[in-house]
């Protein structure tokens, strides 16, 4: 399945397809929120909107995908804005997240959901958790991605839990049915 999903992904970022420029509007909105300093790891990164995102506010920042191919895009475009940031190729369903202590943890549009654990526990005490996921609601309109990647109702403030929600939204968002969390780790954790 790796070696699927890899290809179908390089593929997809070769064709042009899944190549966002900019971080989603809403990250940008909650900026007071979302630390300046310190370490954030971009899980499932692809060409690294959400990353470059991140290092423009000063974090050293590892972004994550299994796409090769959506790394080197993550590359290019991080050195055509001079800024500075790691890249990681690896298989989350075979290889667990880095080992460290994150100020962010980003997940955007990458549901697994046995991977939250190792999530909430990268975050260094006063870290945010980053998501955006698309609900099942999104097959109303989409056929994809299949329900499989697809959160139920309110599932991710499950899998967010016990972090402290500073921001959540479920709905319909720019025709797509998505959730949104920004979840704080306590500083006593």
């Amino acid at each position: 399945m790796a070696s699927e999903d890899r290809e179908r992904w390089d593929r997809r970022y070769v064709e042009g397809s899944h190549i966002k420029e900019a971080a989603p509007d809403w990250v940008g909105a909650l900026g007071d929120d979302i630390p300046r300093q310190g370490r954030a790891l971009d899980v499932a990164s692809g060409t690294g909107r959400v990353a470059r995102w991140l290092a423009r506010r000063g974090l050293r920042v590892t972004a994550l995908d299994i796409s090769p191919v959506g790394l080197e895009l993550c590359r290019q475009a991080t050195l055509a804005e001079g800024l500075d940031l790691e890249t990681l190729e690896l298989d989350l369903e075979q290889r667990p997240l880095p080992a460290g202590s994150y100020a962010v943890v980003s997940c955007f549009h990458y549901l697994q959901r046995d991977l939250f654990p190792a999530l909430r526990d990268r975050l260094a005490p006063g870290g945010v958790l980053l998501c955006e996921i698309p609900t099942r609601r999104n097959l109303k309109r989409h056929a994809h991605p299949s329900a499989r990647f697809l959160l139920d109702t309110n599932e991710l403030l499950a899998l967010c839990a016990p972090l402290e929600v500073v921001y959540y939204r479920e709905g319909w968002i720019d025709d797509h049915s998505l959730a949104r969390i920004l979840a704080r780790k306590p500083l006593s954790a």
